[in-house]
């Protein structure tokens, strides 16, 4: 396992001129020819894949993304860059040349900037591999639109501005990711309508079953590994869809679980409490409370 701490080091692993110490725009297409290798970066990268001449590797995960497909990876992750089969021929070569474009800067670079402070909007940091954005012609253009932008900054010289000026164009290109997004959600409307479905699907196994004794109640990153998504993704996509993030959802399943059990009079609170996955049978009535405005034995007495 490789780690590229700056963008110099990487830089100078790709070959490239380093114009900013902080930031870089790479043709990849231009790079010297790439091992095989996985590494980790101590920056932000954005990588735009042009066309299929590798398999990006993300953790442990594989995805073989068709042109014009976008991945973006926050410092520490693991990725990497492998040759397809039909890269490498009949005979495995040790070197190949990738295409596409990256950008990749520096958490020091945005340091105290709007960007720094609304960078947890930019959940696609987070997503895993066979969750990239897929680009239409239109899309890919306004994204080489921007990595220009950012480029002819780096070449104009460091100024006063330099910063400022480059950090607003990021700012701008996330943005537009963010958009991409969101259109991929609506057109991925069936796949997502089957998702929501398998969500409610795992929420009743979970609680039919012994998961909550044992385990506790549900999690927004349990049900996202279940469903072989990021919590990010996951999360984000209920949202676009339902209006409702992933937690409301969990949160609303758990209280109409509770009704129902409520509803046997064979068990009491604290046997519902332990059985639904709460520590304590206070934490369920507190729970309870809060959502219904009244206790779970006043909520008892009004249905008996």
């Amino acid at each position: 396992m490789i780690h590229f701490d700056t963008i110099q080091e990487f830089n100078d692993m790709l070959g490239v001129e380093t114009l900013h110490p902080m930031v870089s725009v790479v043709n990849l297409g231009l790079a010297k020819p790439m091992k095989h290798m996985r590494h980790t970066n101590g920056f932000y990268s954005v990588m735009l894949k042009d066309e299929k001449f590798c398999d990006i590797v993300y953790g442990r995960s594989r995805y073989d993304y068709d042109k014009g497909s976008v991945v973006s990876t926050a410092p520490g992750q693991v990725v990497g860059i492998e040759p397809t089969n039909e890269a490498l021929g009949n005979e495995a070569q040790e070197l190949f040349q990738p295409v596409g474009w990256g950008l990749f800067f520096s958490p020091d670079l945005i340091h105290g900037t709007s960007l720094a402070r609304n960078l947890k909007e930019y959940t696609f940091f987070e997503y895993q591999a066979n969750e990239a954005l897929h680009l239409s012609e239109r899309e890919r253009e306004i994204f080489l639109h921007c990595l220009g932008e950012i480029q002819s900054e780096l070449e104009h010289g460091i100024d006063r501005l330099t910063r400022r000026l480059i950090v607003s164009n990021i700012e701008i290109l996330l943005d537009h990711l963010l958009r991409f997004y969101e259109r991929q959600f609506i057109t991925r409307e069936i796949t997502n309508s089957d998702l929501l479905s398998r969500f409610e699907q795992l929420l009743k196994r979970y609680f039919e079953g012994n998961n909550a004794m044992m385990n506790g109640l549900p999690t927004v990153r349990y049900c996202a590994s279940e469903l072989c998504l990021s919590p990010n993704y996951f999360g984000d996509l209920i949202r676009k869809e339902t209006g409702k993030t992933a937690q409301e959802h969990i949160k609303l399943h758990t209280l109409d679980t509770i009704k129902r059990e409520l509803a046997n009079p064979e068990k009491t609170i604290t046997d519902v409490a332990y059985d639904l996955g709460f520590q304590y049978p206070q934490h369920l009535s507190r729970f309870f409370k809060k959502e219904m405005g009244m206790s779970p034995a006043e909520f008892r007495q009004q249905i008996s």
